[in-house]
């Protein structure tokens, strides 16, 4: 059977105007995503994961961001040329997204039961009575125990990991083709996490949808992705299938996230820092972003910029090495 894509992003470029300067948050990455797979996207905070996402769905905050080049296509349209309210349309109910901080996500004004059963009436044309019960459907679905008093409380009423699974709900519930999982898992302790993380899983390969994950955590990416994009200072350096990723890493940068991973009966000193901090998205590097950081770095790094290239089928590498 031949592989369709279903979303891709072609050189998208996500600026933020400050008094700093310009910030390129997202400096010309491109990917795509074929149905049915799980694509990681990884990297270290401010490396611009969640921004890509966010310009997916058109929800920079504007002053002071702006997508400025590139194109988002989904089912063979440009979505930087669609109108806001063709937008609207599609947010949540074609591509639909998991976010990090689900206390900030939730209105805290309305129950669970109103927020949920709201995106059904808006999205599926459902009526309240049908909303309310595709929402406990849904609640249900998530295992949340007793899904009839879930709906009737205030997010601040829930745990972290119950309003995770509401989230979860909300995202799932509209049958979207696309979902986009910012680190679903970050804000939860380790067990709820693991949990969290099944629950997704399962959930999407029940509803057969597509998943773009986005987190800094290899071990997720290990266990959940089929193909893995690693993004450094908003720019794609390594594309890979997971095998190939974790097998023979090509990247300086990659190699230094694996090594930096805790491995159970491996002692402590193992372990080594990816040292250095990612640089400011407003500086004006013109070599590799990385090279300051890199322990293999040559002349030609900080003068010239690696461009994307294929060491192998379908392994994509940015660096002169």
């Amino acid at each position: 059977m031949a592989a369709v894509t279903v979303l891709s992003i072609r050189d998208l470029k996500t600026y933020f105007y400050t008094q700093e300067g310009v910030s390129r948050a997202v400096d010309g990455v491109s990917y795509h995503v074929i149905r049915g797979e799980t694509l990681g996207v990884v990297g270290e905070s401010g490396c611009g994961k969640s921004v890509t996402a966010l310009s997916i769905l058109r929800l920079i905050p504007s002053p002071p961001g702006k997508i400025v080049s590139g194109e988002i296509i989904f089912e063979g349209h440009n979505l930087m040329d669609l109108p806001l309210d063709k937008m609207r349309e599609i947010r949540g109910n074609k591509i639909s997204m998991i976010f990090q901080e689900p206390l900030t996500s939730l209105n805290p004004v309305f129950t669970i039961g109103s927020q949920l059963s709201k995106v059904f009436i808006l999205h599926q044309n459902l009526t309240k009575k049908e909303a309310k019960k595709k929402a406990i459907e849904m609640l249900s679905a998530c295992e949340m125990p007793s899904p009839e008093r879930i709906m009737k409380e205030y997010p601040y009423q829930l745990s972290g990991g119950m309003r995770q699974r509401a989230m979860i709900a909300m995202a799932l519930g509209c049958n979207s083709k696309v979902l986009i999982a910012d680190e679903p898992t970050t804000a939860l302790d380790v067990t709820i996490q693991a949990q969290i993380l099944d629950l997704t899983l399962q959930l999407r390969k029940e509803f057969g949808m597509t998943m773009i994950l986005i987190t800094h955590n290899l071990g997720i990416v290990a266990k959940a992705a089929d193909r893995v994009v690693v993004m450094y200072a908003g720019e794609k350096v390594e594309e890979a299938d997971v095998f190939s990723l974790f097998e023979k890493p090509r990247h300086p940068y990659t190699i230094a996230l694996m090594k930096s991973i805790p491995i159970l009966g491996r002692s402590e000193k193992f372990l080594k820092e990816v040292k250095g901090v990612v640089p400011a998205p407003y500086l004006e590097i013109s070599g590799c972003k990385f090279a300051d950081r890199c322990p293999e770095a040559m002349r030609r790094c900080h003068r010239e910029k690696p461009q994307l290239r294929e060491v192998e089928k379908g392994h994509l590498v940015a660096c002169f090495r």
